[in-house]
């Protein structure tokens, strides 16, 4: 199963914020195994900004973060259909716009579920299912994707 990740689980999982989220987000990295998460380049963006913006590492350390992410995991480029996708979907469905172009993103990769702890969880779209990944009790496909990996 190819999950994508939203920048939130990747700063955790990069160690940064709460303890329990940081020892959550780096235990669904390891479980799942890099060649099935996805990551929309919109979350790498983000993440970037996040680094530099918010948690004050220095600009080189952040582009060599982002640049691991980008190389150890299947990352996806946001295209024409993704931008058309994430307006009608933020239309229709009242999503910012960001995540719906990740959302949709993630749909355009095949993911079946997108971890992120700001969408609604169990929200899907085109057979993506939204889960938090903090959330008591783990999401069921979350939960049966980490069983089969684990």
């Amino acid at each position: 199963m190819r999950v994508g990740f939203d920048t939130n689980i990747l700063i955790y999982a990069e160690g940064f914020n709460d303890q329990p989220r940081v020892a959550r987000a780096r235990q669904i990295r390891g479980v799942l195994g890099e060649d099935r998460i996805v990551l929309p380049s919109q979350v790498i963006g983000e993440l970037f900004n996040a680094l530099t913006r918010k948690l004050g590492i220095p600009r080189g350390r952040a582009r060599d973060i982002c640049l691991e992410w980008r190389g150890t995991t299947s990352f996806r480029l946001v295209d024409a259909a993704c931008w058309d996708g994430a307006l009608a979907l933020a239309a229709t469905h009242g999503l910012q716009f960001w995540d719906a172009l990740i959302l949709v993103t993630a749909a355009e990769a095949g993911c079946a579920l997108l971890l992120s702890e700001d969408m609604q969880d169990g929200f899907v779209h085109r057979g993506v299912t939204v889960a938090n990944p903090f959330a008591e009790p783990l999401h069921p496909l979350l939960a049966d994707a980490l069983q089969q990996h684990g």
